[in-house]
């Protein structure tokens, strides 16, 4: 274990080292939900019904999550960079722990990913976002945006191992920047017609957006919290193991 931690402390501030030579790839994170933000806030929000508060208000936790889609595509294209630069065959030949080369992409994500998450949230406060949250609140949301982060950088590092391509290795975030558009991120649940209301309200984001947003207003979470970290909690399982079995399979 201590060996682990050790390999995994190395390789973690030598992924960070790339992101601070290359801060483009942080700006360019946050620059599709900024703009969309602009875009809902200040140019569609006027038509959109969504309660009595200020619109950013509702709109700023579907925003975090399609920061964090936009965040993971990066970590798919550094772990396929690293693979097909020949740094990972470097590593298998050296006396490391294997999955510390894994779990130092996964910690710079989150770490990228954090940063990128307190910009938006910065632009929004600026644009008119307002909260009654606790500490208790903010830090709750923290650890949801932390977990659901982790879930999808397990799933990201999935065809960062297996794409062909470097555009095939980032392609994939595509329709998970998309998922919160069909959900009660930028508009009630109850004004979509039968099929799609059932998959909003039925599929992971919308009990996230829920649980966040409740949080943010001060308000009781209720059952929405307990399904939001179920299925964190299942994705991040499921995408670990699976990651897990492809990265052994390839350097077996």
């Amino acid at each position: 274990m201590t060996t682990f931690l050790a390999d995994t402390a190395v390789l973690t501030a030598r992924t960070l080292r790339h992101i601070t030579r290359s801060l483009d790839t942080i700006i360019t994170t946050v620059i599709t939900p900024i703009g969309l933000m602009l875009l809902f806030v200040y140019v569609l929000g006027g038509a959109i019904r969504a309660g009595t508060g200020s619109y950013i208000d509702y709109l700023l936790p579907g925003i975090l999550l399609i920061t964090i889609a936009s965040g993971i595509a990066y970590t798919a294209f550094r772990l396929f960079t690293d693979l097909h630069s020949g740094i990972f065959e470097r590593f298998q030949s050296m006396p490391i722990a294997r999955s510390s080369v894994l779990w130092a992409h996964v910690l710079t994500s989150i770490v990228a990913n954090v940063v990128s998450l307190a910009v938006v949230v910065a632009v929004a406060l600026a644009m008119g976002f307002r909260t009654g949250a606790s500490v208790g609140g903010w830090l709750a949301v923290t650890g949801i945006l932390v977990l659901f982060t982790l879930a999808l950088t397990w799933l990201a590092v999935i065809p960062g191992l297996t794409a062909k391509t470097v555009d095939g290795a980032s392609a994939f975030s595509y329709p998970l920047i998309f998922l919160p558009f069909v959900s009660s991120a930028f508009v009630p649940t109850a004004s979509m017609p039968g099929p799609v209301r059932w998959f909003a309200e039925n599929q992971p984001v919308t009990s996230i957006v829920d649980a966040i947003r409740a949080l943010f207003a001060g308000e009781p979470v209720g059952a929405d919290l307990w399904t939001a970290l179920a299925w964190c909690a299942g994705i991040l399982v499921v995408a670990y193991i699976a990651a897990i079995a492809v990265y052994r399979r390839r350097f077996a």
